[in-house]
């Protein structure tokens, strides 16, 4: 387990938060297990309307909650997020957007991180809430070493109709 908290941000900036929060600019500059942070720039990761885009305020809370998580979860489990949303309050058009990442449950199965993202005027932007599951790793092996495709010959789901509601039949997979 990481002891310090030296330590554990060196274990984020080495270990990387990801292609994506990289291509977004997400820079950790605080790691421990009661409290993460790291910034985002806005510039390049805007809508039209020059505002920060909505799912960049959620990129920049899922890499700050996941990675928390598989901190809480050890080096022999793995947290994977299972739920995520958010509320954005305000509008950031320039500059860095800050989260700031505390555990709301630190469970041996879930742990749930609020993420507060304001912006370089400390006013709050966006709310997201984020819910990991932890898992063994010992398990995931198993899951990937299992065929990707049918056996050949293998027996396929059977085919069932439904009804849509409007009238109209649609067909669907008996294993849904």
């Amino acid at each position: 387990m990481i002891q310090k908290t030296t330590d554990a941000l060196e274990w984020v900036q080495q270990r990387g938060a990801g292609s994506l929060a990289e291509k977004m600019g997400i820079e950790f500059v605080e790691f421990t297990i009661d409290r993460a942070v790291a910034r985002m720039p806005v510039e390049g990761n805007t809508q039209p309307a020059m505002l920060l885009h909505g799912g960049a305020y959620v990129v920049l809370g899922e890499s700050l909650g996941s990675m928390a998580a598989n901190l809480h979860a050890g080096p022999d489990r793995l947290a994977v997020g299972i739920e995520i949303n958010a509320t954005h309050t305000r509008s950031a058009t320039s500059g860095y957007v800050t989260g700031v990442c505390t555990p709301v449950h630190l469970g041996r199965t879930l742990t749930t991180h609020e993420i507060a993202v304001t912006d370089d005027q400390g006013r709050r932007c966006s709310t997201i809430r984020i819910t990991n599951l932890i898992k063994d790793r010992s398990g995931m092996k198993k899951e990937r070493e299992r065929p990707s495709s049918p056996r050949e010959g293998a027996a396929r789901p059977a085919e069932i109709p439904f009804a849509s509601g409007t009238g109209a039949t649609s067909w669907r997979s008996a294993a849904r």
